[in-house]
């Protein structure tokens, strides 16, 4: 029996031990599984980390270069500004200082005149007692002796019409109605030194100047009177023109006469609610000395191979042709879009002016809730070569009346004699002497008419909102499916 129980209790021994050797064989495996599995999710945890820390340079980066391009712009815009202010003040100065040359030469003149009848005076002879002290004859400044046939051969009454049209551009009625719009501002009175120029003469001289763009010296023979006195005349003029008409014939229309606009656009093209259509253009400039680089004209000197300058004339106007708006003198190197913000027109749209209508424009201006202008992309729809065909109607109102404006006004197509701080007011003359021709219906003789060469460039931002392009796609699709568009593009 004990020999059984014996055996027993070793057989449970051995079983015993066995089952620890399992234990210890199984606890042995599960630990290098374990360390795996916990090195994976170590690893996958820096890896976590890993993206967030480049995520986060990455924002630190992108956040720092949006801070560098916006102090950038700022101090782009900054320096522009500045750029302006200085230009203004430097031509403030040249003005001053040629407002002091010219009070001293007069003061001089007459110190010099006066010097000059007292010498003559106290030099008379004392013998000259059978002259009459009654005689009532006046002592003159000395005035060189010049022909003015040719003015007075076109003041006479009689003279042709026709010829007057052809040499001032306008028939005798319209010259005048300017003269007597102008006469209160530019009429001077007789001296004792000299007579005063007529008005109608004062008038002349600045209109056949603008019309024909001749040199001084030959506008001095053809009228008598000397280089500087012309010169003097053409700016009183267009200063006068733009201080009296300009408020009276070119000027923003009033709800009358927007609502006639829109119905005349609407009946050229289909399209609804266009108030104006809208072109800019470059006038030639001799090199100015200050800020050539900003009156360089790139696009004119690759074309004309020759190096250009230049300055803009920003215009809308209605379907007749007549300017309803003017953006005058900005440097030649901007382009349209850039002219069109610096604009008292942009800032009046700001302010909610132009709410709910259309100013129609070339590619070269950007797509805004009050600017409409055609599509540019590529591979087009026929309803979108539909609406740019229409629009395109529009545009060439603008760019024909602009075309007029330089036909007409042939100083616009060369380079001028005018100082860079008074051009602005020349051509601000020129616009308003163009309006008035326009309304009153006098044509433009065939020969005059010349085509306009301005390059359109894409601006860099093309679409500044996307209701505005919402707003181009139906009227696009109603001008198609309405039976409006036009069928060119077949």
């Amino acid at each position: 029996m004990n020999n059984g129980d014996n055996y027993k209790r070793r057989r449970k021994e051995s079983f015993g031990q066995e089952d620890d050797y399992d234990d210890d064989s199984c606890s042995s495996d599960h630990e290098p599984k374990k360390k795996d599995l916990n090195g994976i999710i170590t690893s996958l945890l820096l890896l976590e980390e890993q993206d967030k820390r480049d995520q986060e340079e990455q924002n630190e980066a992108s956040n720092e270069e949006k801070s560098i391009l916006d102090s950038t712009h700022k101090r782009k815009t900054r320096t522009m500004l500045e750029f302006y202010s200085n230009l203004q003040d430097y031509y403030s100065e040249i003005d001053e200082t040629d407002r002091i040359k010219r009070k001293k030469s007069r003061t001089m003149a007459a110190t010099v005149a006066v010097a000059s009848v007292h010498q003559t005076e106290n030099q008379a002879p004392s013998n000259n007692n059978n002259k009459q002290s009654g005689s009532g004859q006046q002592r003159r400044l000395w005035v060189k002796d010049r022909s003015n046939a040719w003015w007075d051969e076109c003041n006479r009454p009689d003279y042709p019409e026709e010829e007057f049209k052809k040499a001032f551009r306008m028939s005798k009625s319209t010259f005048e109605l300017i003269c007597e719009e102008l006469n209160s501002v530019i009429a001077k009175e007789d001296t004792t030194l000299r007579n005063a120029i007529p008005v109608k003469q004062r008038v002349a001289v600045c209109i056949w100047r603008l019309a024909t763009g001749e040199p001084l010296r030959l506008v001095s023979k053809r009228f008598g009177l000397g280089i500087s006195t012309c010169h003097k005349l053409v700016l009183e003029v267009c200063s006068a023109i733009r201080s009296v008409l300009m408020p009276k014939y070119l000027q923003w229309p009033d709800e009358d006469s927007l609502r006639k606009i829109k119905e005349e656009y609407e009946g050229i093209s289909g399209i609804p609610n266009v108030v104006g259509s809208m072109y800019t253009t470059h006038i030639p400039i001799i090199a100015p000395k200050i800020s050539v680089a900003a009156y360089f004209n790139k696009r004119h000197t690759e074309r004309n191979q020759k190096t250009s300058y230049s300055i803009t004339v920003q215009g809308v106007v209605d379907p007749r042709g007549v300017f309803t708006d003017v953006c005058i003198g900005w440097p030649g190197s901007m382009n349209d879009d850039q002219v069109l913000e610096k604009s008292a027109l942009y800032q009046r749209a700001n302010g909610g002016l132009l709410k709910g209508v259309w100013i129609v424009g070339s590619s070269g201006y950007p797509l805004m809730d009050w600017v409409l202008v055609p599509y540019t992309q590529q591979h087009l729809t026929w309803t979108q070569h539909a609406f740019n065909e229409k629009i395109g109607e529009i545009q060439r109102v603008a760019k024909e009346a602009f075309g007029r404006l330089k036909g007409r006004w042939c100083c616009l197509q060369k380079r001028t004699e005018v100082k860079l701080q008074d051009l602005p007011v020349v051509l601000g003359a020129c616009c308003v002497l163009h309006n008035i021709c326009e309304m009153r219906n006098e044509g433009l003789d065939p020969e005059l008419k010349t085509e306009l060469v301005d390059d359109e460039m894409v601006p860099e931002v093309a679409l500044r909102s996307v209701s505005s392009m919402k707003a181009r796609d139906a009227i696009a699709h109603n001008l198609l499916h309405h039976g409006l568009a036009g069928t060119a593009f077949l």
